[in-house]
């Protein structure tokens, strides 16, 4: 095989981001992908019947639409196409009026009511600032911020423990709801600090770009960015699963799409002991029990707000979601899981049949665990939704062992590429100083298991990108 600049093994969404920014600098680039496809998670399915079509992991993207890197590429002339629903998130509740995100920041908090200027001053600071803000928000904490005194504010509210600022800033039950639904994202306790973080930066983003899905499934994300990298010259080659490092083409580098584990079983003698030794201690984070619904109809919400959201949070109140989450953290399975919910056949009429629709549904569960907690999430829809189990045409279940069948990088269900505990999140995968290269030669991490972490933003890749562009001298 010919020798190239790079070689990029895994192919999702940070692999194909660090092979564009690579590819545009003038490298000869090649990225290697285990299954038949590229994608990662933002792959697209038939799951339960013919002509529903559900995404098999992520389903809707914020921080894709926001993200400074994959927002600058031309996508939409390779296929990409984002769907923003009139109301970005709902958070529906049992006694009280569902607490609802829009992409404007004064309709959300004139429905907030008396937490209106509370969410003003939590997100919209962030959200007036993003365009400046969001490239040191999603950069290693090593490099020195472009604007230090308004991430200085971010970050005494981002480090607080999320149950914290809640009840410290809020009032209503439907503002703490909110708030809540959006940090349980980062699967960990609200007890534990930095929490707040991952809450503030989905609300902001709503206001700044909304919770898009992309039409057609996710999968059209990492099409459309395959699809740019082949027109820079790019190469990529699919049905690889690569085993050790001599299997490899020659590369100036090496990128690795891959949490340390695999990097480990891949690259294990080729890496100084001290660091494998750091690797070995890399903390894998909570799992994931995914359900996805094939519908006769669409979920018939008793709150009608709710059936004009493409996201839909359901946990309760504040106290209801962080016991939830604490059981998960301590290893136990809820009775009433905190579920995050997508409908997007309301929005993208690819998804279903004519006048049928698809539910996208997971809950968190401790890592590596086999329950079945399909009953557990039904229970939690009906709850908000009565009626909606006689509906359910077509199940598909995938508990935390499943996803790790899936894909590989989902070590026990962990979706997000290890834990982001403030003691792991500062030097996510082993070291602070340029997380992304491995000590010793020319390797280097590009997947969420580095700076900023999970999501498809193509972050991570981007920086690792950079890290290998100073190792090259380009």
């Amino acid at each position: 095989m010919k020798p190239y600049d790079a070689v990029i093994v895994g192919g999702g969404p940070n692999g194909l981001a660090a092979a564009i920014r690579l590819a545009n600098r003038g490298l000869s680039t090649l990225v290697i992908e285990a299954e038949d496809s590229v994608g990662g998670g933002t792959r697209t399915a038939e799951l339960t019947q013919p002509g529903f079509r559900h995404d098999v992991c992520s389903a809707i993207h914020p921080m894709a639409a926001a993200s400074p890197f994959l927002s600058s590429l031309p996508l939409d002339r390779h296929g990409l196409e984002w769907i923003t629903p009139p109301v970005q998130l709902a958070h529906p509740l049992d006694e009280r009026p569902a607490a609802c995100l829009y992409r404007s920041l004064d309709r959300t908090a004139d429905e907030l009511e008396a937490d209106g200027p509370a969410w003003r001053k939590l997100v919209g600071p962030l959200a007036d600032h993003w365009e400046s803000m969001a490239p040191d928000l999603m950069a290693p904490l090593s490099l020195l911020p472009a604007h230090p005194l308004r991430m200085a504010a971010f970050g005494l509210k981002a480090l607080r423990p999320a149950e914290s600022l809640a009840l410290s800033q809020l009032q209503t039950v439907q503002g703490k709801a909110l708030f809540g639904g959006l940090a349980a994202h980062g699967l960990l306790p609200f007890d534990r600090l930095a929490t707040s973080a991952i809450g503030l930066v989905l609300g902001a983003a709503a206001h700044v770009t909304g919770w898009p899905l992309p039409r057609g499934g996710s999968h059209t994300i990492t099409r459309a960015m395959a699809s740019y990298l082949k027109s820079l010259g790019g190469e990529i080659r699919t049905g690889w699963p690569v085993e050790r490092l001599e299997e490899l083409p020659g590369g100036r580098v090496t990128l690795f799409d891959l949490t340390p584990r695999q990097v480990l079983d891949i690259a294990g003698d080729a890496i100084p002991s001290a660091y494998r030794e750091k690797l070995k201690a890399f903390r894998y984070g909570a799992g994931v029990f995914k359900l996805d619904l094939a519908l006769d109809g669409p979920i018939p919400w008793r709150d009608e707000r709710c059936r004009r959201a493409g996201t839909v949070h359901l946990g309760g109140e504040l106290q209801e979601m962080a016991a939830a989450e604490r059981e998960t953290a301590d290893g136990g399975h809820p009775d009433r899981p905190y579920v995050l919910l997508a409908q997007q056949s309301l929005f993208d009429e690819t998804r279903a049949p004519e006048g049928k629709h698809t539910c996208w549904a997971y809950c968190h569960t401790p890592n590596g665990s086999t329950v079945d907690m399909s009953e557990a999430i039904l229970k939690q829809i009906e709850r908000f939704a009565p009626g909606f189990r006689d509906l359910v045409i077509g199940t598909h279940a995938m508990n935390a062992m499943d996803m790790q069948a899936y894909n590989r990088n989902y070590i026990g269900g962990d979706i997000n590429g290890g834990s982001a505990e403030l003691g792991q999140l500062f030097r996510r995968p082993a070291r602070f100083m340029d997380p992304y290269r491995i000590p010793g030669g020319p390797l280097f991490f590009c997947s969420s298991s580095t700076p900023p972490g999970g999501g498809v933003h193509g972050m991570c890749g981007f920086h690792a990108a950079g890290s290998a562009l100073r190792y090259l001298g380009v």
